[in-house]
């Protein structure tokens, strides 16, 4: 089991059904794993991957895949729901400067979805460190737009 930091008091997590629309995706995935876990790839080198996230009001990020230990930062704060592959749903406020590690051992991964139900922008900075347990997943052709792999 995936080793996380949650502030409790600040999740509501539920079991309701998810929309056939959000089900179809999480097979769809599940099909075809998709290992970035950001919407833009920062930076990278043979130790960590360095993503972005910013999402409006409104926006999703679909569904993808985390094999390794990694961390993220919340830059701006916010309100955000997620789909996680165990059938749950996650709301949760997330604060400025908050910071959560997550530790994968060997054939662990989360798999979740991401959506701003904020009135204001969402930007989170995620790192992933290459020497965890499991090996890094290829990232699709496009990714590393004028990047050195």
């Amino acid at each position: 089991m995936a080793l996380t930091m949650l502030d409790k008091a600040a999740e509501h997590k539920t079991t309701a059904p998810w929309s056939a629309e959000i089900a179809a995706e999480f097979k769809r995935e599940s099909d075809n794993p998709n290992p970035c876990v950001g919407s833009q790839l920062l930076s990278e080198n043979e130790r960590t991957r360095v993503w972005m996230i910013r999402l409006a009001p409104g926006e999703r990020i679909g569904f993808h895949r985390h094999v390794l230990d990694y961390f993220w930062t919340s830059v701006n704060g916010g309100r955000g729901r997620q789909h996680v592959h165990d059938g749950t749903m996650v709301e949760y406020t997330y604060q400025p400067g908050e910071t959560r590690h997550e530790i994968y051992g060997k054939g662990e991964f989360k798999v979740h979805d991401l959506q701003n139900i904020g009135d204001r922008e969402m930007i989170f900075m995620t790192v992933e460190f290459k020497n965890s347990a499991n090996q890094p997943m290829p990232l699709p052709a496009g990714v590393r737009p004028g990047m050195a792999a």
